[in-house]
């Protein structure tokens, strides 16, 4: 039958029918690479989850030193947020791991049934140890280095432990963990590497340009202020470290990891029922 237009509808459903199927396959390789990668950074020892981990404490540091150095030359967050995306950069190209990317990829696989809760546990709680013991040795050489940097530094952190604990700072924590974990799974729906070093950049930008409040990266600058010389100690850290990293878990696991793992159910089923029949 042909349309007003003179277009075949038939062969238009036809069209429509094989692009819906590229869509699906697209997203079944998304997932597959997904659970994947997750189930083999899952199954890593204490010793390469832990000096992984460490890793990627040192290269997101190299990002939080080009934030220091293009905000203390041009007063732009912004700017300084979208340099400091090469740290998102390098994180993903070493194939290093940071605590806060291991929502969306872990939590697939266990939930796939390729691993166990025991191993996300060791999973987060080794990176998160990791990424913090990285970042505090670099950010201690980068103010013995860079001593110009050391104000910036300190007028950075400043954001982060004098905030109050109230609803702009959870919301600010929350919205990390979103934009975190969104950067991770846009990175995973392509395979194009340029593709994804613009999903690099785009994470950094919104982080560290919005100042966003994020477990690690901030970690990071407040190490640095207290290697500077800042009046306020590890205690005012810590008082923000524990509300920012549940937070940044929750929006991360409660909106895109759990809005990834409605959509793919039926895969996610398929997956499980397989993963019992090789046990």
């Amino acid at each position: 039958m042909v349309d007003a237009g003179g277009h075949d509808r038939d062969s238009a459903r036809q069209d429509l029918g094989d692009s819906d199927g590229e869509t699906e396959d697209e997203l079944q390789d998304a997932f597959d690479t997904i659970v994947s990668e997750g189930a083999q950074r899952l199954h890593r020892s204490w010793r390469e989850v832990l000096t992984t981990g460490l890793a990627g404490g040192l290269e997101i540091g190299v990002g939080v030193v080009l934030l220091f150095a293009v905000y203390a030359e041009t007063g732009s967050h912004l700017l300084a947020g979208l340099a400091f995306g090469v740290g998102f950069v390098a994180l993903m190209l070493a194939r290093s791991e940071l605590f806060t990317e291991g929502f969306l990829v872990p939590v697939t696989a266990v939930v796939a049934g390729r691993a166990g809760v025991g191993q996300l546990g060791k999973l987060w709680g080794g990176t998160l140890v990791g990424n913090l013991v990285g970042g505090w040795l670099l950010m201690w050489l980068v103010v013995h280095a860079l001593p110009d940097l050391r104000a910036t530094a300190i007028e950075s952190a400043t954001t982060f432990v004098t905030a109050p604990l109230g609803l702009e700072s959870c919301a600010l924590a929350f919205l990390a963990g979103i934009a975190i974990t969104l950067m991770t799974r846009m990175q995973h729906g392509t395979t194009s590497d340029p593709a994804k070093i613009v999903a690099a950049f785009a994470g950094g930008l919104v982080l560290a340009g919005l100042q966003l409040f994020h477990s690690i990266l901030d970690s990071l600058v407040v190490f640095a202020a207290l290697h500077a010389g800042a009046r306020f100690g590890y205690g005012d850290w810590l008082a923000w470290f524990w509300y920012t990293t549940l937070l940044n878990m929750a929006g991360g696991l409660l909106v895109v990891t759990l809005l990834r793992l409605v959509r793919s159910k039926d895969m996610i089923m398929e997956e499980r029922a397989e993963a019992g029949a090789d046990r």
